[in-house]
């Protein structure tokens, strides 16, 4: 349960020391589309379901990226 915790708060940690040094505007998107990633690659590697719902879900949180980054 420690190193479940202790890489979430390093996750953190990472993600406002990006938003320090770079744009929100480039930093924002990338932590949205981990999602998107999280999900593929839970799909390829530990052969979870695809479902419709996690597909209209990864679309739409992929979509919205895209807008952000447009």
């Amino acid at each position: 349960m420690f190193h479940k915790t202790a890489a979430t708060g390093a996750s953190w940690l990472c993600y406002y020391k990006a938003l320090q040094i770079g744009e929100a505007s480039k930093v924002v998107p990338v932590d949205k589309l981990s999602v998107v990633i999280t999900i593929v690659l839970a799909f390829v590697f530990l052969h979870e379901r695809f479902t419709v719902k996690s597909a209209i879900g990864c679309v739409l949180i992929g979509a919205g990226t895209l807008v952000m980054v447009l």
